[in-house]
């Protein structure tokens, strides 16, 4: 396969819709000279269809002889689907303690009744990365 030798970096979103699937698209899709897309019942889903989708076109590629761009996919999740992805790891309860923000709104994000405004959507966010980085802080002994 002849491969394009810079790989590019794609920001792909994964957003939860009203008919309850969860799709995957490129933020800035120019970025790639393919198009690709996946989707799920679940953000696993959605995201292992836009990588299977990524594997298919690549051995179009090979198989037409035309230089395929590799790139490297970074997944972003709007607040529904990061909840929904991460509900195995983490509870309402304990995202309730580091967010501010209630469980019973959070879980209300989660299953499609409210969405989150913009400044709350960011206030997770900071409340998560400040967390993480609290986190990556640890050392055990």
């Amino acid at each position: 396969i002849k491969t394009n030798t810079q790989m590019k970096k794609v920001k792909v979103y994964i957003e939860r819709s009203e008919d309850g699937c969860f799709y995957a698209y490129a933020a800035n899709p120019m970025i790639l000279p393919y198009g690709l897309t996946g989707e799920g019942d679940s953000v696993e889903q959605a995201k292992t269809d836009w990588l299977n989708v990524y594997e298919a076109t690549r051995a179009r590629y090979e198989e037409e002889g035309k230089t395929f761009t590799e790139a490297e996919f970074t997944f972003c999740y709007d607040v529904p689907s990061f909840l929904r992805y991460y509900a195995g790891k983490l509870t309402f309860a304990g995202l309730s303690r580091i967010t501010g923000i209630s469980a019973a709104q959070l879980s209300q994000y989660a299953n499609g009744y409210r969405n989150p405004s913009p400044k709350t959507t960011e206030k997770i966010q900071n409340s998560l990365h400040a967390f993480g980085d609290e986190v990556r802080a640890i050392t055990l002994i």
